[in-house]
């Protein structure tokens, strides 16, 4: 495409970046106006129209913090609807240059960027292509990641766009989710994504190894090193040089074996049991967990630095029970697919049957949807299933002790322990909420909340 009609502004408070960008749009453009501060923004848009903004996310003096990009992005559109804007972010902030997307904005690079990319979306951009939706279609490749994994929730596109802006890369990705969610389709579908798709895949489910198994399964040993090493043996590690180690349930290993995973991660080398001579590896690292961001955050349960060593990019997977339509969507892919499994003709869903999949919490997530269809087209008679042929797995039913509170139950409960506390203190708030572990501004929230 023809850019030297078109001119750019590019708006960053790091002088390097507008140098780069200057040089490398200059030759093919109209025009590449640079500018650090952001709020000049209105005085260049009203002096002179732009075909393209390129727009930092985060700046130093800012107006709303984390969120400048944004603020700047919904600027730019009020002044200039039809203007094009391109997003510069770093790997951090891929969630809120997902958001922008939804403000308008045509598309974001992440830094640093490969030139010819960066070319090719500027002129995407401008040509119109680099809209929400034709980047969503273009990503999930007919709402599938991968062969596996489906859904067109606004949280699965989020999450499909997220894996073709990341999968390029070699940023280190950790996938969060409850289990049975897929995790491990992400990470498969990431590695086929990226550059080193045609080599290994490793996956080690390392919250299954024992003290003594974990460095022998991941970095190897050498014969004699202990008492059962008849040979030599390649560790997970190496056999994934040059491709993806997906290391899954990653939350589950002990404060011991961090510290010895954190080590092979910094030096990037592996050294053998039983060796004196450390090997390099050369590998892309993706990690998953059960736990929420919160408790990994717990340094009495795991390493901080592992955390930011792994954590480049998060993936956060949604519950199936918050994919909404996505449930039918599942559902009508496994009756397809266990009909032909078990050579059954084609078996749709009637209305009751498809209420009950909807209404359902499953707390065994895609993985109890995927168990109940197959039992069902396995159980079931006629080609229409019925809501009696879904029968919920009594394997993921929660004891009675542990059984979802009903919400106005858990608002009660709160409001009561509310006024005991405060009468215990004669009114005093200070001490009630201390003793709440509440901050007083929280408390006087729920004040107002239970009308107190």
């Amino acid at each position: 495409m023809n850019l030297k009609k078109f001119s750019i502004l590019v708006i960053d408070d790091d002088p390097d970046v507008l140098t780069a960008v200057r040089l490398l749009l200059k030759p093919d453009v109209k025009e590449v106006l640079t500018e650090k501060n952001p709020e000049n923004i209105p005085a260049l848009l009203s002096k002179q129209g732009f075909d393209l903004v390129l727009l930092d996310m985060n700046f130093k003096s800012s107006i709303n913090t984390g969120n400048e990009g944004i603020f700047w992005l919904k600027r730019i559109k009020e002044l200039r609807p039809e203007t094009a804007v391109i997003m510069i972010t770093a790997y951090g902030d891929i969630d809120l240059a997902v958001r922008s997307l939804k403000e308008g904005a045509a598309d974001f690079i992440v830094k640093p960027w490969h030139n010819e990319k960066l070319i090719t979306t500027v002129e995407d951009a401008i040509r119109g292509k680099g809209t929400l939706k034709t980047k969503l279609s273009a990503s999930q490749n007919d709402s599938i990641l991968g062969k596996q994994m489906l859904g067109s929730s606004e949280v699965m596109e989020d999450i499909f766009y997220k894996v073709s802006k990341i999968a390029p890369t070699d940023a280190n990705v950790l996938i969060l989710g409850e289990n049975g969610t897929g995790k491990d389709l992400i990470a498969k579908a990431i590695h086929e994504r990226s550059l080193r798709s045609d080599r290994p895949f490793v996956k080690v489910d390392v919250g299954a190894l024992t003290e003594t198994l974990f460095e022998s399964e991941l970095f190897g040993h050498k014969k004699g090193a202990f008492t059962d090493a008849k040979e030599d043996r390649t560790g997970r590690f190496e056999s994934a040089n040059g491709g993806t180690l997906f290391l899954d349930e990653i939350g589950n290993i002990s404060l011991m074996q961090q510290a010895k995973l954190l080590t092979v991660l910094q030096n990037r080398q592996v050294t053998r049991l039983g060796a004196n001579q450390p090997a390099d590896i050369d590998i892309r690292l993706i990690c998953a967990t059960n736990l929420p961001l919160t408790e990994l955050a717990n340094e009495t349960r795991f390493r901080k630095d592992l955390v930011y060593r792994i954590n480049t990019v998060e993936i956060t997977v949604p519950p199936l029970r918050k994919r909404g339509d996505d449930i039918i969507l599942l559902a009508k892919h496994y009756a397809k697919q266990y009909a032909g499994k078990y050579m059954r003709p084609s078996i749709g869903f009637d209305d009751s049957a498809l209420q009950k999949l909807l209404h359902y919490h499953y707390p065994g997530n895609v993985r109890e949807l995927q168990y109940t269809i197959e039992r069902a087209i396995i159980m079931s008679d006629g080609e229409v299933l019925q809501s009696k042929d879904l029968i919920f797995s009594p394997i993921e039913a929660a004891p009675p002790a542990l059984a979802e509170v009903d919400e106005t139950k858990l608002s009660t409960m709160e409001k009561n322990t509310i006024l005991r506390v405060i009468e215990k203190h004669g009114g005093n708030i200070t001490k009630a909420a201390k003793e709440l572990g509440l901050t007083r501004t929280a408390l006087y929230r729920r004040l107002s909340k239970y009308d107190i």
